[in-house]
């Protein structure tokens, strides 16, 4: 490796701003005049620096946690400040913090620097010798070890990971640590309830282009009895067939058995198929059966909103406020098993045609109503479906503010309680201009007044985003009377 005589800045800022101008001057290089030795010499060297960055990013990182510093942006942690601030998205900011969690030196509340998480992969990162999917495979390992082994076995397992890594791919990591795994534990042995209880969980994955949806889960031995022996009675041949109006519902020990019997002969479902019209006939099943809570949240109803033109020509896609998307035939079906509330946009103006009355906390009807103006956290970036959000007042009650429709906003817990007065914190309005008028902006506290409200726009995806500045709510006149004329205008 050549080495080089240049000093370099102490200083952060102007140390990146020095990569920044070697990585713009590496765009501009005349590449095809280079030898074929001198291109893979430096492919080589580039992605050593590429990984020993995931050292450096890794630093940085544990220094804006440590102080908190993501706030002074208007984030209320280092995840949100990856996904939403750099723009990584969920996905990319949640693989960052394994590499994060795995290799920065964090305080403890006595202010002491701690070690590694993983010291041998923190040495090979900084070595430029593995990089951030390395790390995450050799940590996915780590975690699968059970709690019974001891730390001195842990500390080496690390260690054999970090050094086979240096020849291996990350798929090669995942295949050696399955191999320790089985040698760890040859016969379950050491696995205890506490490792099956920390690894369980199930998760729906995000919709695809069709709108299916794929599952993921780890299911404890308990769950998956209960589960085999529920499928074996629902899911039994000729039982709850969606497309078999003579299908029989419910158990196969308490339908007719001649009926059964009939319609097996005419079902050529898989046992796929048939697990899943189980799952959705108990779910219909255990939904209007269950009852009304009595409550004015959300959380545990069915409620969707729709266009007026696509519910005119059963056409289209209907919102859950849980955040799924429904095709209008599926919406139909479902509300035939019960008496879901609908809320029905105006197709010209997308604002809400129904309004709810003003008290303390939100009653249904206004909760309703933030549903079909919001849809899910008003809050810029943020995914989180209206389901798992609280009326957020503004001005807060205990600054003043009232519960009217004009005055309430969807936020998730987090994102509520990150509003307030400090520096770091957020405030919110309504707009009363542009393509967005009505819409919940949000916009961080900062000393200079001067970045812009934004809306979200993950739950409209359908509205053009709107950039262009907007005024300030005017506080005179009646709020709730210019709202309406509005509506209605």
């Amino acid at each position: 490796m050549t080495e080089t005589n240049t000093v370099l800045p102490e200083d952060p800022t102007a140390l990146a701003a020095l990569l920044d101008a070697v990585v713009v001057k590496f765009a501009s290089l005349p590449l095809a005049a280079a030898t074929e030795d001198v291109l893979l010499s430096v492919a080589d060297s580039l992605e050593r620096s590429r990984r020993r960055f995931d050292g450096v990013d890794a630093a940085l990182m544990v220094e804006i946690s440590d102080r908190g510093a993501f706030g002074k942006a208007g984030y209320f942690s280092l995840h949100a400040f990856l996904a939403g601030e750099l723009r990584l998205g969920d996905g990319e900011a949640k693989r960052r913090r394994i590499a994060i969690a795995a290799l920065g030196r964090f305080s403890n509340l006595q202010g002491q620097t701690l070690d590694p998480a993983l010291p041998a992969t923190a040495v090979a990162v900084a070595e430029g010798v593995i990089g951030g999917d390395h790390v995450r495979e050799i940590d996915a390992i780590m975690d699968k070890i059970p709690a019974a082994v001891g730390p001195d076995v842990r500390t080496d397992a690390e260690a054999q990971l970090a050094l086979v890594a240096r020849d291996l791919t990350p798929q090669g990591v995942r295949a050696v640590g399955n191999r320790l795994l089985a040698h760890l534990d040859p016969d379950g042995t050491l696995t205890e309830d506490r490792d099956r209880q920390r690894r369980r969980g199930l998760t729906l994955m995000p919709q695809d282009r069709q709108l299916m949806s794929k599952v993921r889960a780890q299911l404890t031995p308990a769950l998956r009895a209960q589960i085999e022996v529920v499928l074996q009675s629902w899911a039994a041949p000729g039982m709850n067939n969606p497309d078999d109006p003579q299908s029989p519902s419910g158990a196969v020990e308490a339908a007719d058995q001649a009926a059964v019997a009939a319609a097996a002969e005419r079902d050529d479902r898989c046992p796929a198929q048939r697990n899943h019209d189980a799952l959705d006939a108990m779910l219909v099943f255990v939904r209007t059966h269950a009852g009304s809570t009595g409550s004015t949240s959300l959380k545990s109803e069915l409620v969707v909103t729709i266009t007026d033109k696509e519910l005119a020509a059963r056409a289209g896609v209907a919102l859950a406020a849980t955040g799924t998307r429904l095709p209008v035939s599926d919406l139909v079906r479902v509300a035939a098993a019960a008496t879901p509330h609908l809320a029905v946009f105006s197709h010209a103006t997308n604002e809400v045609l129904y309004l709810g009355r003003g008290q303390r906390s939100a009653s249904k009807a206004q909760r309703l109503a933030l549903f079909a103006r919001d849809r899910g956290c008003t809050a810029p970036g943020c995914g989180v479906p209206f389901a798992r959000t609280e009326a957020h007042h503004f001005p807060d009650w205990q600054d003043g503010g009232l519960t009217d429709i004009d005055h309430l906003g969807a936020a998730c817990g987090r994102h509520n309680r990150a509003v307030g007065a400090k520096l770091g914190d957020w405030e919110t309005m309504i707009l009363i201009d542009g393509p967005h008028a009505g819409r919940v902006a949000w916009r961080p506290v900062t000393a200079d007044k001067g970045r812009d409200w934004r809306v979200n726009h993950i739950h409209h995806a359908e509205l053009l985003p709107d950039q262009g500045p907007h005024a300030p709510p005017d506080p005179k006149g009646s709020r709730v009377e210019a709202y309406l004329a509005k509506l209605v205008a």
